[in-house]
């Protein structure tokens, strides 16, 4: 296999996703700041390949991305099994998120979803959470939103239906996005 047709593939990508979602990284991002200096929280969520991309955004606040600062409060509700497990087994899959966003959202946090698709129940069922307990919704997804769209204060849309191509551009956006909270703070 050459590479190199999915390498230009992504280059054209990047260029294009950074162009249309500029704006609302820079808006997304100082919501994110202003929730935190109000001693509010990050809660990321996503399923799969977005699961893994939501504990990095969260490793990236809580340790640092550029230059040393003090830790910020971000979670990801993809980690704790006994309490995924349990609210998979108990009640439903699709509550795995929406429920934890019940015990741990307060309003003016920041519910941060990822779904190349935008159609995950669980993504769409967190984010309708959030937005009921007055939480500021982020959502990461692929080529149209679907579902996520009307649930998102600021919505990242990759232009994309390739779910590798969407997951890729989905970590550069949450690289801008810390990049962008962090530029306010040191």
């Amino acid at each position: 296999m050459n590479p190199f047709p999915v390498a230009k593939e992504l280059s054209g990508l990047v260029l294009k996703t950074l162009s249309k979602n500029r704006a609302e990284i820079e808006r997304a991002g100082s919501a994110c700041r202003d929730a935190l200096a109000a001693g509010g929280q990050i809660l990321a969520f996503g399923n799969g390949g977005s699961a893994a991309e939501a504990q990095h955004f969260a490793a990236e606040l809580v340790n640092k991305f550029g230059a040393p600062r003090p830790a910020l409060r971000a979670v990801s509700l993809t980690t704790d099994t006994s309490i995924l497990t349990s609210i998979a087994n108990d009640t439903s899959f699709a509550a795995v998120f929406s429920r934890q966003i019940e015990a741990l959202g307060r309003a003016g946090d920041v519910a941060l979803a990822l779904s190349t698709s935008g159609t995950s129940p669980n993504v769409v069922r967190g984010l309708a959470t959030a937005r009921k307990r007055g939480l500021i919704t982020i959502g990461l997804t692929g080529a149209d939103g679907a579902k996520m769209g009307p649930l998102c204060d600021f919505l990242l849309r990759v232009s994309s239906k390739s779910t590798p191509r969407v997951q890729e551009m989905h970590l550069v956006l949450l690289h801008l996005l810390v990049a962008e909270i962090e530029r306010g703070l040191v």
